[in-house]
């Protein structure tokens, strides 16, 4: 890897990534690289400025934060091919994440990257828009939005609690209608977060896979159900009289969607790239340690292993 040209987006409001990321600069710059330095958080967003501004190609974005801090790089950076590496100063669970202590010696850490020395893990992305008419229109009336996580439909109101109900198409063929919440549409990244709180399944990020799991469904025969990646799922919005239904990508407000408007989701052109520097990195470990399952806590013989 080159690092002639490097982002290096830090958690807004958080002195440590801050410091960190400053740390990091002046380092990557000592030896000649250019660096874009800015917060990401709710308020902050540096990404458009950054890819307006550089005239070179970028290297790789540094994201020095939590989860949230890096499914916002990853919405902004993937669809540029710009691989990631994000390291959990001041985030909490770290599913996404480096943990701290892999990282804390950075000029190590330069000359593993200059001399290709870590693993780079990909990860598929959604993308969804907004059409109107019937499903023969083809046209979205919207941008194009990503997520790694998830895509979430749900209704919004600040004065009630709402009730959607809410179409879903697969490939044009009507599956089912969904009253309750709302409904996830997820990645096998982000079957670790909403979806896995909504009794959603886990699934492998090695996987291309999307995942549909219904927000409190008032039908106890409405399950979740995993689907081919080639699939596009439709979602209309029935019943909208307040015109309060939201589309959300990874926990990010997206658009509202109009009555008579579907919003289609479909597996994104584009992946997520991230670095891995653990010798020892293990999404089974991750699982065991984020989500702290106790069986593998406990220990019993067992002839089959040493």
């Amino acid at each position: 890897m080159q690092l002639k040209q490097v982002i290096i987006a830090h958690k807004a409001g958080d002195s440590s990534a801050k410091s960190w990321a400053e740390r990091c600069a002046k380092e990557l710059e000592a030896r000649g690289c250019h660096v874009l330095l800015g917060p990401s958080g709710a308020k902050d967003n540096p990404y458009p400025v950054f890819l307006a501004s550089s005239t070179q190609k970028i290297d790789l974005g540094i994201i020095l934060g939590g989860d949230g801090t890096a499914l916002t790089a990853a919405r902004h950076l993937s669809p540029e091919g710009i691989p990631l590496l994000a390291v959990n100063v001041g985030g909490h669970l770290g599913f996404l994440t480096e943990p701290f202590d892999s990282f804390q010696e950075t000029e190590g850490v330069w000359e593993r990257l200059l001399e290709d020395r870590f693993a780079v893990q990909s990860r598929m992305m959604l993308e969804a828009a907004l059409f109107e008419g019937d499903r023969l229109n083809r046209e979205p009336v919207s941008d194009r939005y990503l997520a790694l996580n998830e895509m979430c439909i749900k209704p919004a109101a600040v004065d009630r609690m709402l009730t959607s109900i809410l179409e879903m198409e697969i490939d044009g063929e009507i599956v089912d209608q969904y009253q309750g919440d709302g409904l996830l549409v997820a990645t096998p990244t982000g079957s670790t977060c909403y979806t896995v709180s909504a009794n959603g399944p886990i699934m492998h990020p090695g996987m291309n896979a999307i995942a549909v799991t219904p927000i409190c469904p008032l039908s106890l025969a409405s399950r979740p159900l995993i689907l081919p990646p080639g699939v596009v799922v439709s979602i209309w919005p029935l019943e909208d009289r307040d015109l309060n239904t939201k589309l959300w990508m990874d926990g990010a407000l997206a658009t509202a969607i109009w009555p008579g408007q579907r919003v289609d989701v479909k597996m994104a052109d584009c992946q997520a790239k991230f670095l891995i520097l653990r010798d020892d990195y293990s999404y089974f470990k991750t699982l065991r340690e984020k989500l702290l399952w106790a069986g593998a806590r406990l220990h019993y013989d067992n002839n089959h292993r040493n």
